[in-house]
């Protein structure tokens, strides 16, 4: 069954100072440049109000990283992100079928993304 996933209430771009073209090899970067600076071991001389907002930093961080370094949640994330509501379904292989609402329309079949198998999108009439 597909599931319509939630729009983003983030711009997890934004959080790790990243355009949404870079690759990921500098989001990479970006996101290890921030986890030091905003990790809690490194706050030692950071006053009480100044280290709770650094922790909520550290923790916004490692949320940016965890849905843009993976490069499946990333492009599913990049979907919602242009107001296109994304529709995706679980593969045998473990991959998964992702199309956005627009590509919906336009397209019949949708390839795994780890895979060769493809799925016929059926349009209701």
């Amino acid at each position: 069954m597909m599931a319509l996933d939630q729009i983003p209430k983030r711009d997890w771009y934004s959080v790790l100072g990243a355009d949404p073209s870079a690759d990921a090899s500098d989001l990479k970067h970006k996101y290890q440049k921030l986890v030091l600076m905003y990790h809690p071991d490194k706050q030692s001389t950071a006053a009480l109000e100044e280290l709770e907002e650094r922790r909520q930093r550290f923790l916004e961080v490692g949320q940016a990283w965890k849905v843009l370094g993976n490069e499946q949640s990333r492009k599913e994330y990049d979907l919602q992100r242009h107001g296109d509501r994304s529709f995706s379904l679980s593969c045998r292989c473990g991959g998964r079928y992702s199309v956005g609402e627009q590509e919906a329309a336009a397209i019949g079949l949708v390839p795994c993304d780890t895979c060769s198998l493809m799925v016929e999108l059926l349009h209701d009439s």
